[in-house]
């Protein structure tokens, strides 16, 4: 789904902190937005992108061995898959518990990733297959309300003590599912100080798009019940449904 006027507009009303950003999994080589100039890891990339760069980058710009596993560029090396780093930096008691993280990482296919675009949504130039969004939690509650609109969808947070990264992008890509946790957990953004604490994180896949933005466009963005008359608001709709306030006290 292209990203529309309407579409942007929609998320201009949220006047994020930062801006959105848009990520294109590729096979090929893009040939209309520039190689990043730098190396860093995965999550650093995103960092990079929300500070108004429009970018792809390769296997050779990655420093952090995670983001190309995740990515399906490399295999992980002994050291990690043993647990041995993992325990070494304390993150686990041991490399019994902390290879078992292996088991749970989801992992995007050998070749079918070769490079990895990103860009500011006001410079985007190609169609996204994830929209990224660094948001505050009443932000991100309007988000998921209106994933559940329509449908009631649980709101489902999946994250891991370290390879964040694998949460924010191959997570969504691979299930098509929403995800999102909180900034300030993670192993590596938080000891590379990427992203202010107390955020989320929000991740939407490209097939999520249609009926998210849409939905946007036509819900409540400020329930009733949270604005300064709420209380008469309920109270109005229980004596219309006839149903009886509990006892004070109960």
């Amino acid at each position: 789904m292209i990203l529309t006027k309407e579409y942007i507009a929609v998320l201009d009303r949220f006047d994020f902190e930062v801006p959105p950003v848009g990520v294109k999994f590729l096979a090929k080589r893009p040939d209309k937005i520039k190689r990043l100039d730098r190396k860093m890891a995965l999550c650093e990339m995103l960092k990079q992108a929300q500070g108004g760069r429009a970018f792809f980058a390769d296997a050779a710009n990655h420093t952090c061995e995670a983001g190309l596993y995740v990515l399906g560029q490399a295999d992980i090396s002994e050291p990690f898959a043993s647990g041995e780093f993992g325990a070494g930096l304390k993150i686990f008691e041991a490399p019994r518990s902390a290879s078992r993280l292996y088991l749970h990482i989801p992992k995007i296919g050998r070749g079918i990733v070769n490079y990895l675009a990103f860009s500011p949504l006001d410079k985007l130039g190609f169609e996204p297959d994830l929209l990224i969004l660094l948001s505050s939690i009443h932000q991100t509650e309007i988000i998921l309300r209106a994933m559940s609109y329509q449908s009631a969808k649980i709101w489902v947070s999946k994250f891991s003590p370290a390879i964040g990264c694998a949460w924010t992008y191959s997570y969504p890509f691979l299930t098509g599912e929403l995800n999102y946790f909180n900034t300030g957990m993670g192993h590596g953004m938080k000891r590379r100080e990427l992203f202010p604490e107390n955020r989320q994180i929000v991740s939407i896949p490209f097939d999520l798009w249609p009926t998210l933005l849409q939905t946007l466009q036509e819900m409540p963005w400020v329930l009733p019940a949270f604005k300064p008359d709420g209380n008469e608001f309920v109270g109005q709709l229980m004596g219309k449904l006839g149903i009886s306030p509990p006892e004070r006290g109960k």
